[in-house]
């Protein structure tokens, strides 16, 4: 070993990117590590909770020790599959475009350890690759921070050679089942391994330690004759800790005993589950993935917490000098969906943790923050009325079907008076930018309230009963002088539709003030793109959920009305179905060259939206199966349903396809939350998260 590495601190620090192939964790709440796969790569890690990624990525390197140089997640064709559906646990078979050679890599975590296990298998295909050398690449990250990381090379614990990571409190070991030839700790970008073999293809550093800064961490393989060997990456709070997790999953229980544990735990969980796949186009696989893929979201320390997305959006355009939320935050409303498609699926467990987790979470005037980390802690500080009613809509589902131990009035009533206080305006929409009159907060609301006239009434509360439901039935009255608009311009002959959003409710415009002169901010948008278009221009697909929540008839004319004008503003139809744009004029989203989203873009097709609207055919009474067919299409190799999809001209450079996932959030679990219900509702041949309506409730 030599002295330090050069190059301190490191190039800036970045994520990985968020176009996900897998997610997986154990299930027991004995192991808090949680892994993702990206570009064919083990990318960020979640570690002790659910909200804290501790690494861009781990891969291996590939060299003759002459001419060729591979990079594992930029140079290889990579194919994941799940060894069962419905169990994430994940094989990447990745392959030299020359047919040289091939890696198979099988990953799990332990359910008795915080570690996770990568067996790797190298396959030669040519004499010549016989002879090529493996590398192991590791950045570290720990505690959701890319800067002021440690590394060092270390001897000392055993036989066994290990690389170590630390950062504040976190520490993370990994090792291998086979002898390391070589180590190096070094700056990214100047001393790390991979500068070291691109400049020389075998290494010849060996610098001991690296940090604080932003680094990585080398070593040379020797697989031996059955070219097969494990790695292990371990947490823990401590040096010792981190590598006694490491320790155990590979030399006391093995690779093999803790894949089958892993395994088997899934398979447990997914035999209480309802058979869907009678309602699916695949077998039911994108349907058993998804609801695997909504477990793996779920925190292990705060049973009932879960995250958006274990993905940071547009991550390799993203700074990790500094902690970030990503999607790897909380939000009520993603929660809530997380939770109806479990209960959807046939999990009456989740679902209660996920309610008594949001009571746990909510504000003491009864409302529930924007965001937030795990532990409560706020993220962002916005309020948006849709996720005050959600939790409403969840306790009043659940005692209906007697899976609560306890009354919800408490909660409830909290959430309805500050609701009733509130509302009916949001100061932001269920798309986060806008103040106003938005159908889809609207109809939220208005069934939460009379959600929690039903849950008051359960618990002997007739006068709040009768307020609740007295201001619900006089808001739904008003909904259309709300959000109607009748001077439109955005489609010939169709001047009348729901807005996406009222900053003055069209019935309160007239001569004095033209409705057309109220102008609605479009966040998002380049300098050069930057408009105000009049509120009566822009719409979307929230006025869905009066439908969806039983407010309005799947025929009323109000919402025939306003069909067709967001199927010619917001549907483009991809190879692999119909999807929607949030709203006209979104910015959310990458630039027009596939530039990732900085600020500023062009917001894309979201494959919930075609679940959404798949919801409003069952409920007109027509099949959703191409709504269906069109999800399952949305979702990759790895089955991962996406946050957006690209709908332009294929840009292949910067893998961007039509009807394939952008670089926003991959997996989005609202999405695969979203393609649940749409299965249950299709074979209960009812929307399955319409609230039931008392008779007196539906006198409008």
């Amino acid at each position: 070993m030599s002295e330090a590495a050069f190059g301190r601190p490191g190039l800036p620090a970045t994520w990985s990117s968020a176009r996900k192939q897998a997610v997986g964790t154990a299930l027991s709440t004995r192991s808090r590590v949680w892994f993702t796969v990206g570009n064919g790569v083990l990318t960020e890690v979640y570690w002790p909770t659910v909200d804290c990624p501790n690494q861009r990525d781990l891969q291996l390197l590939i060299t003759d020790g002459g001419e060729l140089f591979h990079e594992e997640r930029r140079d290889l064709e990579h194919r994941v599959e799940w060894l069962e559906d419905g169990v994430p646990a994940i094989r990447v078979t990745s392959d030299d475009p020359a047919g040289r050679y091939r890696l198979v890599k099988t990953l799990c975590t332990d359910p008795e350890a915080d570690c996770i296990m990568m067996r790797v298998r190298f396959e030669p295909r040519v004499a010549a690759a016989e002879q090529y050398r493996l590398y192991v690449l590791w950045a570290p990250q720990l505690g959701n921070q890319g800067g002021n990381n440690e590394g060092y090379c270390h001897h000392a614990f055993t036989d066994a050679d290990w690389l170590l990571a630390r950062q504040g409190g976190v520490y993370a070991a990994l090792t291998a089942s086979v002898p390391f030839a070589r180590m190096s700790a070094g700056y990214v970008g100047h001393s790390d391994g991979w500068q070291d073999l691109e400049q020389h293809r075998q290494m010849t550093w060996s610098f001991d330690a690296a940090g604080p800064g932003h680094i990585a961490l080398t070593a040379e393989i020797l697989p031996g004759p059955s070219r097969e060997f494990t790695l292990c990456l371990g947490f823990g709070r401590s040096e010792g800790a981190a590598f006694q997790a490491a320790s155990d999953c590979m030399h006391g229980r093995g690779f093999d005993a803790v894949l089958k544990e892993y395994m088997d735990g899934w398979r447990a969980y997914q035999a209480g589950l309802l058979d869907l796949s009678r309602q699916s186009t695949d077998g039911g696989r994108l349907y058993r993935r998804s609801v695997a893929i909504l477990r793996t979201h779920m925190d292990k320390q705060q049973p009932g917490a879960g995250v958006a997305s274990l993905s940071i959006p547009w991550g390799e355009a993203t700074s990790a000098d500094e902690p970030t939320g990503g999607y790897h935050l909380v939000w009520p409303r993603d929660l809530y969906q997380q939770a109806m498609g479990l209960l959807a699926a046939g999990d009456r467990e989740t679902p209660v943790q996920i309610l008594d987790y949001l009571s746990s979470r909510q504000q003491n005037d009864g409302y529930w923050l924007q965001n937030f980390w795990v532990d409560g802690r706020p993220y962002w500080k916005g309020l948006q009325l849709d996720e005050v009613g959600y939790p409403v809509l969840l306790a009043e589902r659940l005692r209906r079907e007697g899976l609560l131990e306890y009354d919800p009035y408490p909660l409830v009533r909290r959430a309805a008076d500050f609701l009733i206080g509130h509302g009916p305006l949001t100061p932001q929409d269920r798309w986060e930018e806008n103040r106003g009159y938005s159908p889809h907060t609207l109809a939220v609301i208005i069934a939460a309230l009379y959600a929690a006239a039903a849950v008051s009434e359960s618990a002997g509360k007739a006068p709040q009963a009768t307020t609740y439901r007295r201001v619900a039935q006089g808001w739904e009255q008003r909904i259309e002088d709300w959000t109607f608009t009748d001077c439109g311009r955005l489609l010939p002959d169709h001047p009348e539709h729901y807005e996406r959003i009222a900053q003055i409710p069209p019935a309160e415009t007239g001569e004095h003030l033209p409705e057309c002169r109220v102008f609605l901010p479009i966040r998002n948008l380049p300098p050069e793109a930057m408009v105000n278009p009049s509120q009566c221009c822009v719409v979307d697909g929230g006025f869905l959920e009066l439908v969806r929540l039983g407010l309005r008839a799947p025929d009323d004319p109000h919402v025939l009305k306003t069909l067709p004008v967001w199927d010619a503003l917001c549907r483009r139809d991809t190879p692999c179905g119909p999807a929607w744009f949030r709203y006209n004029g979104d910015g959310y989203g990458e630039h027009e060259d596939g530039a990732p989203f900085d600020g500023t873009g062009r917001g894309r097709l979201w494959p919930l939206l075609t679940g959404e609207r798949g919801h409003y055919e069952l409920a007109a009474g027509r099949d959703p199966l191409p709504f269906i067919r069109a999800l399952e299409c949305f979702a990759n190799d790895g089955g991962m349903l996406p946050e957006q999809v690209w709908e332009a001209e294929p840009i292949p450079a910067r893998g961007l396809t039509p009807g394939r996932g952008t670089g926003s959030a991959t997996p989005l679990a609202w999405a695969h939350a979203e393609y649940i219900r749409l299965l249950r509702s299709r074979k209960d041949r009812k929307v399955f998260d319409r609230p039931d309506r008392d008779a007196d409730e539906d006198e409008v």
